[in-house]
């Protein structure tokens, strides 16, 4: 397998999933900083805490994103796409399994349609892109 290294076109349907993929990265933060009950209610100085680290590692990811859409660089974003897509494959069940989600239906539709499938849509794009012929 050959790996290329020029940049790659990047399609409207990608922006979107990449859109998908990234809003969630400073939305989250903003809620876990403003809404105390967030990570699991208020007056706890560790939940503090967590949202501090919950903010730095979701900023972080966000604007590695952003870098990599602006190198246009396939196998940074693929990276990127996998291991947000890993993260959610945990996210997704954990929610469910500590009974954080209202409505279980909603929720599993939100994973899979919001989350799951877009991020496979880009990855096999961005697999066949990088592993294109020189």
């Amino acid at each position: 397998m050959i790996q290329s290294t020029k940049k790659i076109q990047i399609p409207w349907w990608l922006y979107i999933i990449l859109f998908m993929e990234i809003w969630p990265m400073f939305v989250g933060p903003y809620l876990a900083l403003t809404n105390p009950s967030f990570l699991g209610g208020p007056g706890a100085s560790s939940l503090i805490v967590g949202s501090i680290i919950y903010l730095a590692r979701n900023f972080a990811v966000g604007i590695a994103f952003f870098i990599a859409i602006y190198l246009k660089n396939a196998s940074m974003i693929f990276i990127l796409i996998f291991i947000r897509f890993f993260t959610d494959l945990i996210d997704g069940p954990a929610f469910l399994a500590f009974g954080m989600a209202a409505n279980e239906t909603r929720l599993i539709m939100l994973f899979v349609l919001g989350y799951y499938i877009p991020a496979i849509i880009a990855m096999r794009y961005l697999w066949k892109q990088m592993t294109q012929q020189v």
